[in-house]
């Protein structure tokens, strides 16, 4: 029997048009898709004919093991089939694809990355801030606010206000990390943002200082979704851009099913 594949895909931040052309191929080659959460249910009709099983994790909700997902992915390609593992954002960033592409390494089986469009400068250039502006930031560091003692050694190696600061899964860490900032001396007028559920229907944003920062009030039928925290001088920059940028069409609206035989060689 022949060995099948594992190909890692990205679905991008969440609008599912955001998906790339060679994801949405992917897909639709497709015998297995393992699909997180936090992606848009549009794209499984990508891959009408392959089996789908929900794998996705979210804080705090009980959920399938990785370790579990990692069994599940290589019994499947030793069995001849190409499975797709469809993730949020990019497979990379904070997405457990290098975890995922070493157990496939170790198993002998080939692993394809596609990569994704990382809600880390999607979230940021939704809002209208550049992560990387010249004259004002040249960029900066994303990392994780989960756990809580790898951000602050992180956030007090930095200079305040030199670069630019972006936080996935900050949402319910923004209190904290406002507070750790203060103590360490950070400016109480620095720019700050808050983004949740980029480039969605529920795309919902704040933007101030970073003195009011643990004070931003999210609406609670926001809450459940995936949020980013941006802090630098580029967030001041979002007013201005965000006017040059027109209503989006409706999310979605432009996606069709796309059924390809081409092999994803």
């Amino acid at each position: 029997m022949r060995t099948g594949r594992v190909i890692l895909v990205g679905a991008g931040p969440g609008d599912p048009d955001l998906l790339t052309l060679r994801g949405a191929r992917a897909l639709g080659c497709a015998n297995l898709v393992l699909y997180d959460a936090l992606l848009d249910p549009s794209l499984l009709a990508l891959c009408p004919e392959a089996q789908r099983f929900f794998v996705g994790k979210r804080a705090g909700r009980p959920a399938i093991a990785q370790s579990t997902i990692h069994a599940i992915m290589v019994r499947a390609a030793t069995r001849g089939l190409t499975v797709v593992r469809l993730k949020a954002g990019d497979p990379f960033v904070l997405g457990r694809g290098g975890e995922e592409a070493l157990v496939c390494e170790a198993a002998g089986i080939p692993c394809e990355i596609i990569p994704g469009i990382s809600s880390a400068m999607a979230g940021a250039a939704a809002l209208g801030i550049p992560v990387g502006h010249r004259g004002v930031a040249p960029g900066g560091p994303v990392f994780s606010a989960v756990p809580e003692a790898h951000y602050q050694a992180v956030l007090a190696s930095l200079t305040p206000g030199a670069i630019t600061v972006v936080m996935m899964m900050a949402l319910g860490g923004r209190a904290s990390i406002a507070a750790f900032l203060d103590r360490a001396g950070w400016p109480e007028d620095l720019p700050a943002a808050v983004v949740v559920g980029a480039t969605t229907p529920g795309q919902w944003s704040w933007t101030g200082t970073l003195a009011g920062l643990g004070g931003a009030v999210v609406p609670e039928d926001r809450r459940e979704l995936p949020g980013l925290v941006v802090l630098g001088p580029v967030v001041s920059l979002a007013e201005t851009l965000l006017r040059a940028m027109p209503e989006r069409d409706v999310v979605g609206a432009g996606l069709q099913p796309y059924r390809s035989q081409e092999n994803m060689q």
